[in-house]
């Protein structure tokens, strides 16, 4: 029997077809649908459906299909815990052409087994990890969100033939052996998404397709800034002891972090360019085995604030000038060493370098023990 082809074109009507599709997938059928990509085949994860599936993909059953969600932060109900730089891609590059292999932990996936049940978890995980994807089509989008519950999508071809992207192929492909053929007209891109394993050591990139690791890098990164005065003094400070924290922490060299998805910087109110650290700020530093003798002083600007993640100023003064500057830039602002201020040791004595260089060392570390990496 040949597939019910319903057209989807912004009208009206379209939101009752998407609503039937929906049913028919709930009951276990098969529907194409269109992506920014390719077509794909939305499947209810339950074995009778899939069984039927793997049969039209004439894919081996040990194979696992990815996840697809309606909205970005579905994927909190599969992966309850993932790092700020993978929120960050999240964030950045769904919905859109990026398919995403979450690692979870042995404790996190026996959570999870036991929320969803076994005959859905065997389905969605595989190797202690599940492959999910958001697309940036808004009839996938209607779809997935009408669907109750999970929902699998392989590409939209039978064995031996490239994806469709179009709903002609689908249909010249695969007509018999579907129910229903959501025609969005061409994909966008006419290729397949990205896939990318994220986890503990960053982005690894599995499959290249719209998104190259050139890429992705960018929006995997976690940016954090540090706000003084002058940024010769504190802020410089923070910034060296805080690269010395974060690299011990996730088991890297300092020069790796960026490679790994962290960048620190800091500034300063004053509008101060190319200043090097202060004497004081630097042994208070090499005491620690910390290094600032490179850093040179920068302004703070709208863009740097908006262009990090995380804010930590010294003092308050600091945290007006940060909300001053960029009004958003308050939600992710706060005072390093929570509300105490680090007092500024200019003009003071060796020994009060140090000792703002211990109260600092202790914020730096307490700030990267709330961080998920």
């Amino acid at each position: 029997m040949t597939a019910k082809v319903i057209r989807i074109d912004g009208a009206d009507a379209c939101r009752d077809g998407l609503r039937t599709a929906a049913e028919v997938v709930e009951a276990g059928g098969l529907v194409a649908f269109p992506t920014e990509t390719v077509y794909g085949i939305a499947c209810r994860a339950s074995r009778a459906a899939i069984a039927r599936l793997d049969e039209v993909k004439g894919r081996d059953t040990k194979k696992h299909y990815t996840l697809h969600i309606g909205r970005n932060d579905d994927y909190r109900a599969y992966v309850p815990k993932v790092d700020p730089r993978v929120g960050n891609l999240v964030r950045r590059a769904w919905p859109g052409p990026l398919t995403l292999v979450f690692e979870l932990h042995p404790v996190e996936l026996s959570r999870q087994k036991g929320q969803m049940g076994d005959e859905t978890f065997e389905i969605l995980y595989k190797n202690g990890s599940i492959g999910i994807r958001c697309p940036d089509h808004p009839a996938a989008t209607t779809l997935l969100q009408l669907v109750r519950g999970p929902v699998v999508a392989p590409s939209a071809n039978p064995p031996g033939c490239d994806p469709a992207t179009d709903a002609d192929q689908v249909i010249a492909q695969l007509g018999e052996r579907l129910d229903i053929i959501l025609d969005g007209g061409p994909c966008k891109y006419r290729k397949n998404s990205t896939v990318a394993r994220v986890g503990r050591q960053g982005v690894e990139v599995l499959r290249e397709g719209v998104y190259s690791q050139m890429d992705l890098q960018p929006m995997a990164t976690m940016t954090f800034l540090f706000v003084c005065t002058g940024n010769t003094c504190r802020s410089a400070m923070a910034e060296g002891l805080f690269r010395a924290h974060l690299a011990k922490k996730i088991g890297c060299s300092v020069d790796e972090l960026a490679r790994k998805g962290y960048k620190v910087h800091s500034a300063g109110t004053m509008d101060s360019v190319g200043v090097p650290a202060s004497d004081g700020a630097i042994t208070a530093c090499r005491l620690k085995g910390v290094d600032i003798t490179g850093h040179r002083s920068r302004p703070l600007t709208r863009s740097l604030i908006e262009a990090s993640d995380v804010v930590f100023c010294m003092a308050w003064a600091h945290y007006e000038q940060v909300r001053f500057l960029s009004p958003d830039g308050q939600a992710k602002c706060s005072l390093l060493a929570h509300d105490v201020e680090i007092p500024d040791p200019v003009g003071q004595p060796q020994e009060c370098f140090n000792k703002c260089a211990d109260m600092i060392q202790a914020a730096v570390a307490a700030r990267i023990g709330e961080l998920d990496i």
